[in-house]
């Protein structure tokens, strides 16, 4: 798979793209800004764009364009994968693409959510049930 994550630099979408290297996706992105942690994850990654900013000519042969929370309409990014027809998921919508077929948790509230969900994992993991996590 060849991914692009267009406002890679925020905090969920440097983790997406960074897992999504681990499983061996061929994974670019960019961003008009990047910020610690997440510049130096990227970077150690190989994954930290060369030079900041919205490149249209980035965007080919591509089976996926993820957009982060604070890409806009008129990204020129964007508007090519539009033109091209690339399949273009919101981070959720991506989530949700790669979890529909496993058995899904979802803790939420207004506290303890963390703490529950460190105990969910804990006792999964006691039990010695795979699993994989996204916590946000």
């Amino acid at each position: 798979m060849n991914i692009h994550l267009i406002a890679i630099g925020g905090s969920a979408m440097h983790n997406l793209a960074l897992e999504l290297h681990k499983k061996g996706y061929q994974v670019t992105g960019s961003d008009d800004e990047i910020f610690e942690p997440s510049k130096s994850r990227l970077e150690a990654a190989g994954l930290l764009p060369e030079k900041w900013g919205w490149y249209p000519e980035r965007i080919t042969r591509l089976d996926a364009v993820i957009l982060g929370m604070h890409a806009r309409e008129d990204n020129p990014e964007l508007q090519k994968a539009q033109e091209l027809g690339i399949p273009i998921y919101s981070y959720p919508e991506y989530l949700y693409e790669q979890t529909k077929n496993k058995l899904r948790v979802i803790v939420g509230g207004s506290h303890g959510k963390t703490t529950t969900t460190s105990m969910i994992m804990h006792v999964l993991k006691t039990c010695g049930i795979e699993f994989d996590y996204m916590a946000g």
